[in-house]
């Protein structure tokens, strides 16, 4: 069931932006994203976050800068996702620059797992490095951490993600959710740390007069990385994010970017000069995933590396077709774990359970994050799906919804079944984990416990936000194309309004997308609901996004249907 509520906003606080020369809809927008002053809107660079605030940015600076002096050899151990690439093209780029002598490598997620592991130590040291440097990862890297020390290896962990019980032994760590740290930001991007690192350093280096701020390298040519995988790792968009993102942006419209990044924009045919949140989080940041999803990382980060347009053509085009292979094999994973749920007797009914856990021995460990995400989306309920591991071990990659702390619920569980989780890891929405193939039936009691403790009727009941309703005057080209220039996601969640339609006619795209042509009073609106086959009634409550749609060269308006009663 799908509930269509109303964001409350302060009406005088909308008044206030209003005033100060916003849109009156934009005024009202921002109030209910809980924006008070025109201040807060500014996304130029001077409004980041001062880099001394992060816990240990000061003493990685120094350690960098003596280590760079000392002429010591630099490894980024990099993770496989979207974030983990950009951020390890960001170390790598930024490094260099700052004189650093630096390579990389980015483990094969089916043969090493995540993070920086005894293996993956083992590997590294093939490479013969006086740093390892982890990106987007390392703040859970216990284990491997000791083993570097052990070969006499420093580690410097630069990551985001929420720590265990234990900190590993690293040189320094850098991370903005590590205890103790008064970061006024805990959302920034394993890409974002790096960023910032490397600002810390550029500045310790400037003190030691090694650069001037004449001479420096420009770090901002940086922020279209830094964007992309801020908006792909689908952190919140706070003040500070926002920031990082619209300059990152900014440059895509420019023409100012990487050759990567501009041969994924052709090869995902959106155009850079129109660049968007949306193109970042759903055409770019797909075809980078697909190289970790499918193989490993490395191919994805040589796109985003490599300064030669040709090749990253070359490139990107093999992470496209990596992309088409990944959505066939998504699709029949996903029919395959409805077929499950189906099943009369080991069925899941997600009327009857608060939590989903689904295993198949044929699926792809690469996968099973987005057809869990699938299906948490279609049925609103935390979603935990296995494909199989290494000698007895399944994998599982989970979705939760919002009220429901992915990571602390397995945490939990962790805690009344010990040795039940052989490892797990993640956020409030996001998390992995391994168990013994044996016990899956046991972790799916286990966790549906937790869900009928923590999960009540309205929590498991969607709820679609909006905007409320928007007079038909303001339904413009003009009005659509301000909204798709402002950053939008995680957090701040682009617009989407509601509101009475008759329906004026309907038929069905492809046997599955609705077409419809909507009317207030004199006004007609084209209107498409994708992935939805079932025809409305003469007239309709809609909630609804605002597009600019163009065909044989005209623009129109195009409302896109979230959902309708």
């Amino acid at each position: 069931m799908t509930r269509i509520t109303t964001r409350p906003h302060a009406a005088e606080t909308a008044s206030l932006l209003a005033d100060q020369g916003l849109h009156p809809v934009l005024a009202r927008i921002y109030a209910a994203r809980g924006v008070t002053g025109p201040d807060e809107l500014s996304t130029e660079l001077p409004r980041l976050l001062p880099p001394a605030q992060l816990k240990g940015i000061a003493e990685a600076a120094v350690y960098l800068a003596d280590a760079i002096a000392a002429r010591k050899r630099f490894l980024i151990v990099a993770d496989y996702d979207c974030d983990g690439a950009t951020a390890c093209a960001v170390g790598l780029r930024g490094l260099r620059a700052l004189g650093a002598q630096v390579d990389y490598i980015v483990p094969n997620r089916f043969e090493y797992g995540y993070g920086l592991t005894p293996e993956i130590v083992t590997l590294a040291a093939q490479h013969s490095p006086d740093v390892i440097v982890t990106v987007d990862n390392g703040i859970a890297s216990v284990d491997g951490v000791a083993a570097a020390n052990e070969r006499g290896i420093d580690v410097v962990v630069t990551d985001h993600h929420l720590p265990g019980a234990e900190l590993p032994a690293a040189r320094v760590i850098v991370n903005p959710n590590q205890p103790g740290c008064t970061f006024p930001s805990k959302n920034l991007a394993g890409v974002g740390v790096m960023f910032y690192v490397l600002l810390a350093l550029r500045a310790e280096l400037r003190e030691r007069g090694i650069f001037t701020a004449q001479s420096q390298p420009r770090l901002d040519a940086l922020l279209d990385l830094v964007a992309l995988g801020t908006v792909a790792d689908v952190v919140k968009l706070d003040a500070n994010n926002r920031t990082l993102v619209a300059q990152g942006l900014k440059r895509m419209r420019a023409g100012r970017m990487h050759a990567g990044v501009a041969a994924l924009f052709r090869a995902a045919g959106r155009e850079a000069s129109r660049a968007t949140t949306f193109d970042l989080g759903f055409g770019l940041g797909p075809r980078l995933n697909a190289a970790g999803r499918l193989a490993d990382m490395s191919l994805g980060i040589e796109c985003l590396t490599t300064d030669d347009p040709a090749r990253a053509w070359e490139i990107a085009q093999e992470l496209d077709g990596m992309n088409r292979e990944r959505r066939a094999i998504e699709a029949g994973m996903q029919e395959e774990a409805l077929a499950i749920m189906a099943q009369p007797l080991d069925g899941l009914d997600p009327q009857a359970c608060t939590t989903l856990s689904l295993f198949n021995d044929t699926w792809h460990q690469g996968v099973i994050g987005i057809v869990a995400s699938r299906i948490k989306e279609k049925f609103h309920r935390p979603t935990i799906t296995f494909a199989p591991g290494d000698d007895g071990y399944i994998k599982g990659s989970g979705r939760s919804i919002p009220g429901f702390h992915l990571r602390d619920a397995l945490d939990l569980v962790s805690k009344r079944h010990p040795g039940l989780l052989v490892k797990f890891g993640g956020h409030a929405m996001a998390a992995g984990l391994t168990l013994r193939a044996d016990d899956f039936g046991l972790f799916r009691q286990a966790f549906e416990a937790v869900g009928k403790e923590w999960l009540d009727d309205d929590a498991l009941a969607r709820v679609l936000e909006t905007d409320g309703d928007i007079d038909a005057s303001h339904m413009t080209t003009q009005f659509v194309s301000m909204l798709e220039e402002l950053v939008w996601g995680q957090g701040f969640p682009a617009p989407v309004f509601a509101g009475e339609f008759a329906v004026l006619s309907q038929a069905l795209l492809k046997d599955k997308h609705l077409k419809l042509q909507l009317g207030r009073g004199n006004e007609r609106f084209d209107a498409i609901w994708f992935n939805h086959a079932v025809e409305l009634g003469r007239s309709a409550f809609v909630a609804y996004r605002l597009d600019n749609n163009t065909f044989n060269g005209r623009t129109r308006v195009q409302l896109i249907v979230e959902h309708a009663e």
